[in-house]
C-alpha cells in the first residue's frame, strides 16, 4: 500500500518551460499541468516522460563544485523542488501538487551531450538525478506550491506450500531464502520493499485464496515455492495456470533447461510464470538449492516485468 513518506516540508521552488526540445527552460509562476504534461513545454506528449524534476539542493551542491551559478530550467528540468532528497525516491512514488498527481517513471537518463550545461562545463546532473515522470491526475501548479511525496513500496508476497513444515515437523528454509535473495537483490536498487511470508499446507483452496487475496492487495510479485513436481500433492502450476490471464512460458523454460544440463531431475520441476491481473507469479520448487537457481534467474528480468505492466518505457 502507498504511504506518505517524510516530515520535511517539501515546495516547489521554481516551474520551468520552453517551447522547443534543446532549448534552456524559462522560469514561469504557474503552469496548467493536463495529461500530456505542463501546457507549452516540449517534452509534453503521449509518452512515460512528460515531466521532469530536480532538487534546488542537488543544484546548489553542483554549482559550487563548477564554480558556475546555474539558474532553475538551464537542467532543462521542469519542476525544481526544495525540501526532498531525491536520490530516496523510487519508481512509481507519487507526488501531489495541489489535484496534481505525478507519478514517477524514471530516473536518470541517457547524456547526448546537447544540453547547455554539458557543452559549458562538460557534465550535467539530469542524466543522473534526474527523475521523470508521467500525469495521473491533472490541474494548475504554482511557485511556492506545497508538494506531497508519496511512497509506494514494490509488493511482494512468498508462499511456502508444505505440510510438513506447516505443521512444525521441520523448519521452512525455502521461503525464507526467497526473501533473502529479494532483499539482497533489490537494496543495490532505488525499490522501496514490503515483503509479506504465508506458510500453508498443501491444500489447493487455501492456496487459491491466498494468492487471490495478494492479487486484490495488489501485490507486484508473489514467489511460491513447494509443489511443482509431480506427486500426489503437488498442485501449484495447476492453480496458478487456472488462474492465468497471461503464461510467461519463457522464464521456466530457460531455468529447466539450463539446470537439467547437469541435473536431468530438475526436467521434472513444472514450475510456471504467469501474470494475474498485474501481478506476477512464479512458482518454485520447495528446496533451497532449487530456490536459489530459480531467483538468479527470475530476477535478470524481474524489473523489466513490473515496467512493462505498469507501461513504463513504451
Amino acid at each position: 500500500m502507498s504511504k506518505k513518506s517524510g516530515n520535511n516540508k517539501i515546495v516547489i521552488e521554481s516551474i520551468n518551460i520552453s517551447e522547443k526540445k534543446g532549448e534552456v527552460k524559462i522560469p514561469v509562476e504557474s503552469c496548467e499541468v493536463d495529461l500530456l504534461g505542463l501546457k507549452n513545454d516540449a517534452h509534453r506528449g503521449h509518452w512515460h516522460r512528460q515531466v521532469s524534476l530536480l532538487d534546488s539542493e542537488r543544484i546548489e551542491a553542483f554549482c559550487r563544485k563548477s564554480g558556475t551559478k546555474i539558474n532553475p530550467g538551464e537542467f532543462a528540468e521542469n519542476i525544481t523542488l526544495r525540501g526532498i532528497d531525491l536520490d530516496n525516491v523510487a519508481i512509481l512514488d507519487r507526488f501531489r501538487i495541489g489535484p496534481v498527481v505525478l507519478e514517477i517513471t524514471q530516473i536518470g537518463k541517457k547524456c547526448h551531450g546537447d544540453c547547455t550545461v554539458f557543452e559549458l562545463l562538460g557534465d550535467c546532473i539530469m542524466p543522473k538525478s534526474g527523475l521523470f515522470a508521467r500525469v495521473i491526475e491533472p490541474g494548475v501548479i504554482h511557485k511556492n506550491d506545497t508538494v506531497e511525496y508519496i511512497s509506494r513500496p514494490l509488493s511482494i508476497k512468498i508462499i511456502t506450500l508444505s505440510d510438513r513444515a506447516s505443521k512444525g515437523i521441520y523448519k521452512d528454509t525455502s521461503g525464507p531464502e526467497i526473501e533473502k535473495i529479494v532483499k539482497n537483490h533489490f537494496k543495490k536498487t532505488r525499490f522501496h520493499l514490503d515483503i509479506q511470508y504465508l506458510l500453508i499446507s498443501d491444500d489447493p483452496d487455501k492456496f487459491q485464496k491466498a494468492l487471490s487475496d495478494s492479487i486484490e492487495t495488489n501485490a507486484d510479485f508473489i514467489f511460491t515455492t513447494g509443489g511443482t513436481g509431480i506427486g500426489p500433492r503437488d498442485f501449484a502450476p495447476d492453480v496458478v495456470l487456472k488462474m492465468a490471464d497471461k503464461e510467461i512460458p519463457g522464464i521456466m523454460d530457460h531455468i529447466r533447461l539450463k539446470y537439467g544440463a547437469s541435473n536431468p531431475n530438475a526436467l521434472l520441476s513444472r514450475s510456471r510464470a504467469v501474470l494475474i491481473k498485474n501481478t506476477a507469479v512464479f512458482t518454485l520448487p520447495g528446496s533451497t538449492k532449487a530456490v536459489k537457481e530459480y531467483m538468479t534467474e527470475i530476477l535478470t528480468v524481474a524489473e523489466h516485468i513490473f515496467k512493462m505492466v505498469h507501461s513504463i518505457g513504451h
